[in-house]
């Protein structure tokens, strides 16, 4: 099951039966330091990637990966590219090639960096009413099973010490992570400031 059905079972329980709500307070606001004081100004914020990106789902290109990876809902199917956009191609493969360096096979298996939750997906945020930068194929996903929408520091796969050099290196190309800034969502890397 991939994460955006796991999503919609999570809302049909909470709206049938009273389960936990999945919806994060405050989803679509600006909190008062967005990035970590790593990250190079380099990608608009979140208010502005319409006017510096275009229309959604467009200007798309393939991004060949250095390695391949495993399609999160179907760990059978590999994946060796995926779309981005054009604008940030070249970042987000300097990344990879980065990420190839730093991490073997074996500690990409491990971490789940080689576990691909999705790239360019039209549609609103989960748990807000914004678009997502999924929109703009400007943020990636990896390994949406241990590092969903409401994992925390205690318990996201890609919160652990052994991914702080996969974060450095999106974060040294101004990639944001949500889980890294604002402690859910860990599976998420966004070409935007919040």
């Amino acid at each position: 099951m991939g994460p955006q059905t796991a999503y919609a079972f999570r809302v049909y329980a909470y709206r049938h039966t009273g389960g936990p709500s999945p919806f994060l307070p405050d989803r679509d606001s600006t909190p008062p330091n967005p990035e970590p004081a790593t990250a190079p100004p380099l990608w608009p914020r979140q208010a502005q990637v319409d006017a510096v990106f275009g229309g959604m789902g467009v200007h798309q290109v393939r991004l060949h990966l250095p390695f391949p990876m495993q399609l999160s809902w179907d760990r059978t199917k590999p994946v060796t590219s995926f779309f981005v956009h054009e604008k940030v191609h070249d970042s987000a493969r300097r990344c990879f090639e980065r990420i190839a360096d730093a991490y073997d096979a074996a500690a990409r298996r491990e971490t789940g960096i080689a576990i691909f939750g999705g790239c360019l997906n039209v549609r609103r945020m989960r748990g807000g009413s914004a678009w997502s930068m999924h929109s703009w194929g400007i943020a990636i996903d990896f390994d949406p099973e241990r590092n969903g929408l409401n994992s925390n520091r205690a318990n996201a796969r890609l919160a652990r010490a052994d991914c702080l050099t996969f974060w450095k290196i999106w974060e040294d190309e101004g990639w944001v992570s949500l889980g890294r800034t604002r402690d859910f969502d860990w599976m998420h890397v966004q070409a935007a400031r919040l």
